[in-house]
């Protein structure tokens, strides 16, 4: 969980994406948008792929026609894990306060 951010963060939007298998970067593009209803413009999927690269969290397959895909990697699946069980936690306390007040 420590480093992705915020819901909207593109690490774990990424991530998200990835979890359903390998894609390349314009098949995450469209995967998010219709996932999360936003778009990441290429500089900021290029530069957080590169993030999660480094971190071990995705890993670059082999090119295929012109076209690198990414895979999630069992340390990423493990990060996001625990990030949306997070999330889950502090939705649950959220929404159980909300009600407290109507």
């Amino acid at each position: 969980m420590e480093g992705l951010g915020r819901f909207g963060d593109p690490a774990v939007l990424i991530l998200t994406s990835l979890a359903g298998g390998p894609k390349h970067g314009y098949a995450l593009i469209k995967d998010i948008e219709q996932l999360a209803g936003t778009t990441l413009g290429p500089g900021t999927l290029y530069a957080a792929i590169g993030r999660l690269e480094q971190r071990g969290l995705i890993e670059a397959l082999a090119e295929q026609d012109r076209r690198r895909p990414y895979r999630i990697t069992a340390l990423g699946a493990d990060a996001l894990r625990s990030y949306l069980q997070h999330a889950r936690t502090v939705t649950t306390a959220g929404l159980r306060r909300l009600k407290a007040l109507a």
